[in-house]
């Protein structure tokens, strides 16, 4: 879990060791609201918005991937305190509720 303060930094530093194909799921303390970034290229990172809204963003650099995430910080995890993140082997891993009851937001236990 990550302080919201210094979430953006924390962010940044990982993106830019995040190998091609991988991503980074940021989640909220409950776990029903996602943003997920994976890297596509050697600057080419696309991003994926559930929650309040339902968006995708794909072909943006590392500066554009930092700005995207400011306003999304403020739309998904606005009274969030603490963030939780994960680094996953591949933006497929990141579409599996993560809840523990099994079913809820993403359907039903894989």
């Amino acid at each position: 879990m990550l302080n919201r303060a210094s979430l953006e930094g924390d962010v940044e530093a990982r993106l830019r060791r995040l190998p091609i194909g991988h991503c980074l799921d940021l989640r909220t303390f409950k776990r029903n609201r996602s943003v997920c970034f994976h890297r596509t290229g050697a600057d080419a990172y696309g991003v994926v918005e559930k929650g309040f809204h339902e968006e995708s963003w794909e072909g943006l650099s590392l500066d554009e991937a930092l700005r995207l995430l400011r306003t999304l910080l403020r739309r998904e995890f606005p009274r969030s305190t603490k963030v939780r993140c994960y680094t996953l082997s591949s933006p497929d891993a990141a579409d599996v509720n993560r809840m523990g009851h099994g079913a809820g937001r993403f359907g039903s236990a894989r």
